[in-house]
């Protein structure tokens, strides 16, 4: 290894760790965070005045429906875009 590719780095903390972010109770502490304010936004709908233009974008919670329903279209798009562009393991080998 020369000087040019030797690079710092950043290290992930370590599993074993007392890193905060590793800790069982600030992972359950930061799902329960994210659970209420998800709850929260979704609940927030009923105080909007919607103007919907299609029909269905006035429903109770679209923004919400609609981003999951959206997020699991690209996962599923870019799994089955993966079969077709992925390359052998060995395929910049000499």
């Amino acid at each position: 290894m020369n000087a040019r590719t030797k690079t710092a780095s950043p290290k992930a903390p370590d599993p074993g760790s007392d890193h905060w972010l590793v800790r069982p109770a600030t992972i359950r502490l930061l799902w329960i965070i994210f659970s209420v304010m998800l709850a929260l936004s979704v609940l927030a709908d009923f105080f909007v005045e919607h103007h919907p233009k299609f029909g269905i974008d006035g429903t109770f919670g679209f923004a919400a429906w609609y981003g999951l329903v959206t997020c699991i279209a690209m996962v599923l798009f870019a799994k089955l875009l993966g079969i077709f562009l992925k390359r052998e393991d060995t395929y910049y080998d000499d």
